[in-house]
């Protein structure tokens, strides 16, 4: 009789996000001490608003500045679509392993595991590769530091080899993996400052920025001029040109469902998960626009002072080159200390989240290793280390190639994105009676919302496939089509020859009740 009160007493005690996880089979492993305004810091941090900036130089030159300008507006609309369908999931299912676990429940039990499968991997591969990418986008902001302040190229200032910035490149990943070795608690704590300094510090460039950069643009020619430049794209086509110039915006607004993989260590996650959700892409639909539409008034074409080794590297100094003194230094600096955030987050987000999360249900070879959690910090250490080094060998064809940033970038994003689209989908067309909603429930809504996010997903996807550059070359082929084909198809065929047989998606840590979904 005691123990029933006791156990009744607990029951009620117990945090809301800990209950559905119970519900759902799993146990509490993870400390849950996230409240939602570091729930939020990590979730913005984890949005590429300043380390997409690489990619502003080539969608200007692609259209001009109205396609690209517009296009924030018209990628964020449907990137609200993409939320919503998110947010109501994450309600229901506030777990660790969010978009896979999402999967394999929704597509129920005959498609449940395929499902879950496919999810796991493509956003594996995503937050993966994203590291990667944020450790280039931060090794070159260093360059270009580096560079202006010794002189520029012109005056003899010193451009970083390739095989310095590989260092550069490698030694990033590395400081991330230590510290995202360190308890949460910590890793919160940084995320605090991350997101305030990214706000102060991106208000301070939004407001600064025209006033330093004198004589600044024309409204005109910020919100209605369209250019593009065949002679350099060898793109000739109206429309094409548009879709590459919008680019940027597509790379700059996903990383908002890291709300979700924080769900296991949230207060409360079943509410707090959308609530971070929604309120991060309400703050970087407005921050980010109010961003691009500063450096585009404030943009000055001085970019023949660079060397051109790296095309992104070239265009991204043009970009900061924007006013005399040593203005522009600090503005580097801003964006360096915002890409090292984003790439501290995107380590923490692959190995704690992604890669530990699948090793737990034993989706992933030597799944014991990856799973183990330091006794002390609560931390996958052996998973921080393990997503390092992959990121590692994937900036390895710097050495040689002119177009890693690219593929990168492509590779991060179809796998971060194309990960969404799999429990959208499984919402979208499951039967309604099976889905045990949360308190953030869409109601009649959610399947009009879900389809406008699949759709836009799929275009998004194909896009990051497009060549960037015409004529064809190997020296500046976007490669993330053959790279993608190639992991995608060892991905499927380890499916269909062995995986098939035993891999059932998430697994409990116990069973779940009766009427649970």
């Amino acid at each position: 009789m005691n123990t029933n009160v006791g156990n009744t007493q607990q029951a009620l005690e117990m945090d809301s996000g800990e209950k559905r996880l119970h519900e759902l089979g799993y146990k509490q492993e993870l400390r849950r001490e996230m409240t939602l305004l570091k729930t939020l810091a990590i979730t913005f941090s984890s949005i590429a608003v300043f380390s997409g900036t690489p990619l502003y130089g080539p969608s200007l030159r692609y259209a001009g500045p109205a396609s690209l300008i517009w296009g924030w507006v018209v990628v964020t609309f449907f990137t609200w679509f993409v939320g919503l369908a998110l947010a109501e999931i994450c309600s229901s299912f506030p777990t660790t392993g969010s978009l896979y676990f999402w999967a394999a429940h929704l597509a129920g039990p005959k498609w449940g595991p395929f499902a879950s499968w496919c999810c796991a991997w493509l956003e594996t591969i995503g937050v993966v590769s994203g590291m990667g990418a944020q450790a280039y986008s931060g090794a070159q902001a260093l360059q270009m530091i580096i560079l202006l302040s010794t002189g520029t190229n012109k005056d003899g200032g010193y451009f970083a080899p390739r095989s310095v910035f590989l260092a550069i490149y490698m030694g990033l990943i590395i400081i991330w993996a230590v510290l995202n070795t360190f308890a949460l608690n910590l890793i919160a704590f940084l995320d605090i400052i991350s997101i305030w300094w990214q706000v102060i510090g991106g208000m301070v460039v939004i407001i600064m920025l025209p006033i330093v950069a004198q004589p600044t643009k024309p409204a005109s020619y910020v919100f209605t001029h369209f250019e593009t430049s065949p002679e350099s794209t060898g793109i000739h086509s109206k429309p094409y040109a548009i879709i590459l110039s919008v680019l940027l915006s597509s790379y700059s607004l996903y990383g908002y469902d890291t709300a979700a993989h924080l769900t296991e260590e949230t207060k409360g996650a079943d509410r707090t998960g959308p609530i971070a959700i929604l309120s991060s892409i309400g703050i970087v639909t407005l921050f980010g626009w109010a961003y691009y539409i500063a450096l585009t008034f404030s943009i000055h074409w001085w970019w023949w002072w660079f060397p051109v080794w790296d095309v992104f590297a070239m265009e991204d100094a043009m970009v900061f080159w924007i006013c005399n003194g040593g203005c522009y230094i600090g503005f580097l600096n801003l964006g360096l200390d915002a890409m090292v955030w984003l790439g501290f987050m995107a380590g923490g987000d692959s190995s704690r989240y992604e890669v530990y999360a699948l090793s737990r249900d034993r989706g992933i070879p030597f799944s014991p290793i990856w799973r183990r959690v330091h006794p002390k910090r609560k931390v996958p250490t052996n998973a921080v280390w393990f997503c390092a080094a992959i990121s590692i060998i994937l900036g390895l064809p710097i050495l040689k190639l002119d177009v890693v940033f690219t593929a990168i970038i492509s590779i991060s994003t179809i796998g971060w994105v194309g990960g969404y689209a799999v429990p959208i989908f499984a919402r979208l067309v499951m039967a309604e009676e099976n889905f045990k909603p949360g308190p953030f429930y869409l109601g009649k809504a959610r399947r009009p919302i879900c389809l406008v996010a699949f759709l836009w997903i799929c275009y998004t996807c194909l896009t990051f496939l497009l060549p960037t550059t015409y004529p064809l070359q190997w020296k500046t082929f976007n490669y993330a089509p053959i790279a993608l084909a190639v992991a995608l198809t060892l991905i499927m065929l380890w499916w269909f020859l062995d995986a098939r047989k035993w891999f059932k998606g998430p697994v409990r840590d116990f069973e779940k009740q009766d009427g649970d979904i």
